[in-house]
């Protein structure tokens, strides 16, 4: 399976819910992102109790080579960009950044160092005190020609992604 195949079972997966976007997002290869906006109301709309928006801006990236460094830039690329489309207020909840990068292979011997880097990888904003929201950064990293597939702690359960499409939902 070619990279571009790759990410398009990728995006595949997400187009039910997401609003996705392939042109004009550069230095990232798509862009996909989700709105819920709830509201909460006792009898009537006009006796509103409470407002809840959530968000996810999703990025995804697909060099042939990964090393650290275009990692880096990768997920300060999608923080800062994810950051600029938040709008906090009261009813805000959260509004997440999430990077997905699909790769061929990591740079040569710089495997153990691009791993340690994602696992390490934590952004965090929140929005008076978390009274209006907070944002996490989610990031996951698959590696097509070993099925090797790195993710941090809040990015955790997108693994189930790559393991549904691409490695027979075994691991």
């Amino acid at each position: 399976m070619t990279l571009s195949e790759c990410l398009q079972k990728v995006l595949s997966s997400y187009e039910r819910y997401y609003t996705i976007k392939t042109e004009s997002v550069s230095p990232f290869s798509a862009f996909a992102e989700f709105r819920s906006h709830n509201e909460k109301y006792i009898f009537v709309k006009s006796a509103k109790i409470a407002d809840i928006d959530s968000n996810e801006f999703v990025y995804f990236a697909s060099p042939e080579v990964l090393d650290s460094d275009s990692l880096v830039e990768f997920c300060n690329t999608a923080w800062s960009d994810g950051l600029s489309k938040v709008v906090p207020y009261n009813g805000h909840r959260n509004s997440d950044v999430t990077l997905v990068v699909i790769t061929n292979e990591f740079k040569e011997n710089s495997t153990d160092e691009i791993t340690k880097l994602v696992k390490k990888t934590r952004f965090y904003k929140s929005y008076k005190w978390s009274l209006w929201g907070w944002s996490n950064f989610r990031l996951a990293v698959f590696e097509l020609n070993s099925g090797r597939i790195v993710t941090n702690w809040q990015g955790r359960d997108l693994k189930y992604i790559f393991i549904k499409n691409f490695l027979g939902g075994k691991k």
